[in-house]
């Protein structure tokens, strides 16, 4: 039995991150849906920012949207301040005076989070297309023309862009800075070939305001808004060329908090949009959803039967002992990932890998139990909070 489970759960992690990706490669090579773009189609649009106490980001972020290489006169910027009690208002409206696109503030009051914010200023918004955008997000001055343009393809409901991560001086670290950057994007190119991607960014979002539904507030819009465009009959695309800057977290910390937040609110849209996961209704959406969603989600378990039947196993077979040693020395690259970053050093691939890895996973775990306790997380705080 214990050789069955070791078996088992290894089969199932290698199909999660490796099988899977690699299914979904062949069947874009057998049948590839391309997406109809125009770089001609540039819709009225209208850019919808939640802000907390932004005041040290959201400057540069209006002035960055304010940058972007698109007519004017098809631009309005909808901020909503959550309540914030800095100076963010304040700074919102100062530019808004001199801008050369529409700038209009939304206060609410009691703070309620960001979902119902875009919730409120989806109400106000008068472009055919809804852009969304963190209170600190850099985009690069083309990104709102790449998103706009694949608007051409009818069929397409919703954009997504990608993100990279940047040092403080605003210069690249890498396509995607990290494997798992790098391995998640090439996965959404995979998944928009064949149809529609299951996750996105949300920091540099795209779709059309006739399918945007109010979400109820403890509702993640990043993960849910897609499924329900894809629920409505559209597809959700990935648009490798629309790019969001963000300075990379140092802080595993911050980064770990912040991935227990998405995964908890994640597995509270699968359940609330689990009907996506019958193959009844799209067999191939469905596969896609159990297997980068909620198999991914709960990797932590046959890593946990792996890791406990590998050191009982290990006395008695060679291959076992192998794996033994194999599982241990991953742990202590991870673990050692992260001593090297809580001291301030970059990391390589041979540490950063196996460090991000377990830290995704625990944050799945510590996410999951708090998911089985009836949980929920509603107001929202900025990705380094």
């Amino acid at each position: 039995m214990l050789k069955l489970i070791f078996w088992l759960s290894l089969l199932l992690l290698i199909y999660v991150y490796a099988g899977y990706p690699m299914l979904v490669w062949l069947i874009s090579r057998l049948k590839h849906r391309p997406v109809n773009k125009s770089s001609h189609h540039q819709p009225a649009v209208s850019i919808l920012i939640a802000a907390y106490n932004e005041a040290k980001d959201i400057e540069a972020t209006l002035r960055n949207k304010l940058a972007l290489d698109y007519p004017g006169d098809r631009m309005e910027i909808l901020v909503i301040s959550d309540e914030s009690e800095d100076a963010t208002d304040d700074i919102v409206e100062r530019i808004a005076k001199d801008a050369p696109v529409p700038i209009r503030l939304f206060r609410q009051v009691p703070r309620q989070g960001k979902t119902t914010g875009l919730n409120t200023l989806h109400q106000h918004a008068t472009g055919e297309i809804l852009l969304f955008s963190d209170a600190n997000s850099q985009w690069d001055t083309q990104a709102l023309r790449k998103l706009a343009r694949n608007f051409n393809d009818p069929a397409v409901g919703y954009v997504t862009g990608k993100m990279v991560y940047v040092h403080q001086d605003g210069s690249l670290i890498g396509d995607g800075c990290s494997a798992y950057m790098k391995y998640e994007n090439w996965l959404r190119l995979q998944e928009t070939r064949i149809g529609s991607v299951v996750g996105v960014d949300g920091g540099i979002d795209a779709m059309r305001k006739q399918l945007y539904q109010p979400l109820r507030a403890d509702q993640l819009p990043d993960f849910v808004q897609p499924l329900k465009v894809v629920e409505q009959g559209y597809r959700v695309v990935y648009e490798p060329d629309a790019l969001l800057k963000e300075e990379a977290l140092t802080d595993g910390t911050s980064e770990f908090s912040m991935r227990v937040r998405v995964s908890l609110r994640a597995l509270w849209a699968l359940k609330d949009m689990k009907q996506l996961m019958n193959p009844a209704n799209n067999a191939i959406f469905a596969w896609q959803m159990i297997s980068h969603k909620l198999l991914r989600y709960g990797a932590f378990v046959p890593m946990a039967t792996l890791a406990l039947t590998t050191l009982y196993l290990a006395p008695k077979a060679g291959i076992y002992t192998l794996a033994a040693l194999g599982y241990i020395g991953f742990a202590l690259l991870a673990w050692q990932g992260h001593k090297k970053e809580k001291g301030g050093e970059a990391l390589p691939a041979l540490y950063s890998i196996p460090y991000y890895f377990m830290l995704l996973n625990l944050a799945s775990y510590k996410a999951c139990v708090a998911f089985l306790k009836g949980e929920k997380k509603v107001i929202w705080n900025p990705r380094k909070g």
